[in-house]
């Protein structure tokens, strides 16, 4: 079995920084990509950033040159560094990725979703 714990969100003002964190764990085989999602109350489920195994990262319009994707391939953990962050940054954020891992003495391609982690940005 495979599991995506996320941690780091919580409550900021407009314009201070936060760090999400996410650890794959289980029988895992090898990871893709991986990346954050967010969703706001009423809209539908965005891609935040991604990143590639290779280390090749892609961000949405609204966040870039403010977020930052990076991960441990050792650690099998993806990171999101926020900064100058928006009230209209506030959402649930969902770490998600692409995992080959064990089933028996095969292997199985599966995408997972982290629980999800509120991000709030007000004054």
């Amino acid at each position: 079995q495979v599991q995506l714990v996320e941690s780091g969100g919580g409550l900021v003002q407009p314009g201070g920084s936060l760090r999400l964190s996410c650890r794959a764990s289980g029988s895992i085989f090898s990871i893709s990509a991986m990346g954050w999602y967010r969703q706001a109350p009423g809209k539908q489920r965005e891609l935040v950033a991604a990143i590639t195994n290779g280390g090749n990262t892609n961000y949405a319009d609204s966040v870039k040159g403010r977020f930052t994707i990076s991960r441990d391939n050792a650690k099998n953990t993806v990171s999101l560094q926020m900064n100058s962050l928006k009230p209209e940054d506030t959402a649930v954020y969902y770490c998600n990725a692409d995992i080959t891992h064990w089933m028996g003495a095969s292997t199985v391609r599966t995408h997972y979703w982290g629980q999800g982690t509120q991000v709030t940005v007000s004054s």
